[in-house]
């Protein structure tokens, strides 16, 4: 069995893994354990300069788990991380990204993690933050614990798109409510036995508490979540490969222009684990 070196970024979240080139990612036969290990237990994994290709990123990502398909053509397990609409027909939408957010928190189950190629960078901004949602739930005393136990959440599309377009045109509202909510449980309790908060962008509000008052509550856990000690920020470079444990794991991206060339490839793990 393969044994990493790994050095880690922060106390919190995120290790680097230096020595593994894009061919030993795809043919070394003990990479992929090692690999779903180190995310578990490091929340988010950073090869810096592998300078992995399309095909070579879905081969790895295939070693770890079912792969997303985004569309057709060759790869469709690609998916373009742009805001220009060229690349991604979607890019809009992205600006939801720039709030800390777990994906899939819309879906019946979220994603297991997400590979994210570098293969051209903004001047400014762009970077990634990470936050571990399983230290989120950690910190709290006993009795926040026993607390936030208790709770459901409203997740919506609306709730994170508002937070970078607060007034849509009918149409685009239209848009956004055409995906249902859905409720989940303020605190996932994993089959592994951890647990972690399940909260950001998507979340609109607590069920059974007055709105205004379960907002507030929502705001605090997350802003303690994210507090900068707790933060890994990556500042890309061309050819790095960051995953995340998206069950486990908040993100956001800092905002760049909109004409920036920055341009991320992504593909995704298919999740297996409802939030319960």
């Amino acid at each position: 069995m393969a044994t990493l070196t790994i050095g880690k970024l922060t106390s919190a979240v995120g290790a680097e893994v230096p020595e593994l080139d894009a061919e030993r990612l795809v043919e070394d036969p003990a990479v992929p354990h090692a690999v779903l290990d180190a995310l578990e237990a490091h929340g988010v994994l950073v090869f810096r300069g592998v300078h992995i290709d399309d095909a070579h990123q879905v081969a790895f990502s295939k070693r770890l788990g079912r792969v997303e398909m985004f569309g057709k053509g060759q790869l469709p397990e690609i998916f373009r991380v742009s805001l220009d609409p060229a690349k991604n027909k979607a890019a809009a939408y992205l600006r939801g990204t720039f709030d800390w957010h777990i994906d899939g928190c819309t879906d019946d189950i979220p994603i297991m993690a997400t590979i994210l190629s570098a293969h051209a960078v903004a001047d400014s901004g762009g970077e990634t933050e990470f936050a571990s949602s399983y230290t989120a739930f950690d910190q709290l005393d006993d009795d926040e614990k026993a607390r936030v136990l208790q709770y459901k959440v409203v997740h919506t599309f609306e709730a994170a798109q508002r937070l970078a377009n607060s007034d849509p045109s009918p149409e685009e509202l239209a848009v956004w409510r055409s995906r249902p909510a859905k409720v989940h449980p303020l605190v996932w309790t994993h089959r592994s036995g951890r647990r972690s908060l399940v909260m950001g962008a998507t979340a609109d509000h607590i069920e059974s508490m007055d709105l205004h008052e379960g907002r507030a509550l929502l705001d605090e856990l997350l802003e303690r979540a994210t507090a900068p000690e707790l933060v890994y920020r990556h500042d890309w470079n061309v050819g790095d490969l960051v995953i995340w444990d998206n069950r486990g794991v908040l993100h956001r991206a800092l905002p760049y222009d909109a004409g920036s060339a920055r341009d991320m490839h992504r593909t995704t793990l298919h999740g297996d684990e409802a939030i319960q």
